[in-house]
């Protein structure tokens, strides 16, 4: 009987220690005092726009989107958006198929298209330029997205909004669309909602 309450204790003690080892290990992981924000996929979309003889225009169904922040800065912050490349939506059945096959976003070999900030600069008020890694069908370059914030500024929920230009060209989209004469510039337009969930709210540029 006593080697079993031995046991019982030693095996309490133990679940107590890794027990706190544990939420060590997490609290390390979570500064205090960075702003954590999460993003409204409800309030929120991605669209893209190309010029065409033919009106093409849609947007994605499926994506999620993150702000990570080291400090309360703004420019500390870290944008990423990670698209479901098959989830496109033009309206058009026919469409959506061209632009999914390995023409286009070829989805089969490469089903994300990401775009990750690697520097933020305060431009303005509430406006910002964020340069980023940007990768679709698995060619990945630089591009700059220009955000305005709309509304929240220094409060817990806020949206803005960004857009973002390039050439389709210089990621290997080089074929066109029957009877459609497209052109190579592509418009994408972020528009992101998002609620600090913890943490101070962020700091800006007067």
């Amino acid at each position: 009987m006593q080697a079993i309450r031995n046991s019982k204790k030693s095996l309490a003690q133990f679940l107590a220690a890794l027990f706190f080892f544990t939420a060590g290990t997490l609290a390390a992981q979570t500064p205090s005092g960075v702003p954590v924000f999460k993003v409204t996929p409800g309030e929120s979309n991605i669209k893209f726009d190309v010029e065409a003889s033919v009106e093409i225009k849609g947007t994605f169904k499926k994506w999620d989107a993150s702000m990570t922040f080291t400090s309360p800065d703004v420019t500390t912050g870290t944008l990423f958006i990670k698209i479901d490349a098959a989830s496109v939506d033009t309206g058009s059945g026919m469409k959506n198929s061209k632009l999914k096959s390995d023409d286009f976003f070829d989805v089969k070999n490469n089903p994300y298209i990401t775009f990750k900030s690697t520097k933020v600069v305060q431009t303005g008020p509430n406006t910002f330029e964020l340069d980023g890694d940007f990768t679709i069908r698995g060619v990945t370059k630089q591009e700059k997205l220009s955000l305005n914030l709309l509304s929240g500024k220094g409060t817990g929920h806020g949206t803005v909004t960004g857009t973002m230009a390039f050439d389709r060209k210089d990621y290997g989209m080089n074929s066109g669309i029957p009877f459609i004469k497209i052109a190579n510039r592509v418009e994408v337009t972020v528009n992101l909602t998002a609620d600090r969930v913890s943490g101070p709210p962020l700091q800006f540029k007067q």
